[in-house]
C-alpha cells in the first residue's frame, strides 16, 4: 500500500516537473539563441578578423592588444564614464525627492505620479527630438526664445549642443527627464510599506519632520537605493541611443560613448572582430561594478 502511495507521488511530482518544464522551455530556447549564443559568438568573433561578409583570419590577441592602445578607445570609455558620473547622482536624487514628494498625503498624488512617470513612456526618438528643439539657437528653440522673450539681447545665444560642456547638460538633462519616473515608482513602493505607526511613535518621542526623515525614511530605503544605484550605473555605462540622435558624439567626440564607438567600428567601419572585442571589455567592467556593489551590499547586511 505505501509502495503504490510513494509511486503516486513521484507521478504527480514527476508530472508536475514535466507541466513546468514546458512553459519554461520557450523562454529558455529563445533566451539561449538570442542572449547565450550571442555572448559565446562575440567571444568567438574578438578573436578574428571580421566584417560583415563573415569571418577574415584567424588574429589572436591582436584585437585586444589593438584595443588598449586605441586612444579613441580610452576616450569613449572616460565619455561613458562621466555621463555616469553625470548622471547616476542626479537621477537618484531626483527621484528621491519625487517619491517623498508624490508619497505626502494630497488629493493630486495620483496625477502627480502620472506627470512624472509619462516620460518614461515615451521612445527615446521623441525624447532627442524635445531635446533638440529645446536647444535649438537662433529664435528655433523653446530656451532661445524664453531668453528673448525675457529681455535678452537678439544678438545673444547659447550653442547648447556646439559647446562640449553644453552638449553634456543637455543630455543628462533630457535622460533625467525620461527616466527618473521609473526609479521613482521603486521609490514609492518601498515608501507605501513603511508603517505609519513608526512616524507616529517618532512624532510622540518629539521628532521633527527632518529628523524622520533620516532616522526612518532613508535608512528603510537603503536596499532599494542600492539596487536603483546599480540599475542605474549599469543603464548609463550603456547609454547610445539619445546621444547618437542629440549630439552624434560630437562636438568632434568630445560626447561620444563607448557604445557608440564600438557601432562605429562595427558597422561603420566594417570591423565587427574589434567591436566584438570592446564590446567584451565594457561586459567585463559591467560585471566588475556588479561584483563590488554586491559585495558592499553583503558587508551591510552583515554589519
Amino acid at each position: 500500500m505505501q509502495s503504490n502511495i510513494k509511486k503516486a507521488a513521484r507521478a504527480r511530482a514527476i508530472r508536475t516537473d514535466l507541466i513546468a518544464l514546458c512553459f519554461l522551455l520557450p523562454f529558455t530556447v529563445l533566451y539561449t539563441v538570442f542572449t547565450i549564443y550571442p555572448v559565446f559568438q562575440g567571444a568567438y568573433m574578438s578573436f578574428f578578423k571580421w566584417n560583415l561578409m563573415g569571418k577574415q583570419g584567424f588574429v589572436g590577441w591582436d584585437n585586444w592588444e589593438k584595443m588598449l592602445s586605441d586612444k579613441f578607445f580610452w576616450a569613449s570609455l572616460w565619455n561613458t564614464t562621466k555621463f555616469v558620473l553625470y548622471s547616476t547622482p542626479t537621477i537618484m536624487l531626483s527621484s528621491l525627492v519625487l517619491a517623498l514628494l508624490c508619497n505626502r498625503p494630497s488629493p493630486m498624488k495620483r496625477v502627480y505620479r502620472t506627470a512624472f512617470f509619462l516620460p518614461n513612456l515615451l521612445s527615446v526618438a521623441v525624447i532627442s527630438y524635445i531635446a533638440i528643439y529645446m536647444a535649438q539657437p537662433y529664435n528655433m528653440g523653446f530656451l532661445s526664445n524664453l531668453m528673448h522673450t525675457m529681455g535678452a539681447d537678439e544678438s545673444f545665444e547659447i550653442f547648447w549642443l556646439k559647446d562640449k560642456h553644453l552638449a553634456w547638460v543637455t543630455i543628462t538633462v533630457a535622460t533625467l527627464w525620461w527616466t527618473q519616473g521609473y526609479n521613482m515608482m521603486l521609490y514609492i513602493s518601498v515608501l507605501q510599506d513603511i508603517p505609519d505607526r513608526l512616524y507616529e511613535a517618532a512624532a510622540i518621542d518629539g521628532a521633527s519632520p527632518a529628523q524622520q526623515l533620516f532616522q526612518i525614511t532613508l535608512p528603510l530605503l537603503r536596499r532599494t537605493t542600492m539596487l536603483i544605484l546599480m540599475l542605474q550605473i549599469i543603464a548609463s555605462f550603456k547609454v547610445f541611443q539619445q546621444i547618437k540622435l542629440i549630439t552624434d558624439g560630437g562636438p568632434g567626440r568630445a560626447t561620444q560613448p563607448l557604445i557608440h564607438y564600438i557601432y562605429e567600428q562595427g558597422f561603420t567601419k566594417q570591423k565587427l572582430g574589434y567591436a566584438c572585442t570592446m564590446s567584451f571589455a565594457l561586459f567585463f567592467i559591467l560585471i566588475i561594478l556588479t561584483l563590488i556593489q554586491r559585495r558592499l551590499q553583503r558587508e551591510e547586511d552583515d554589519a
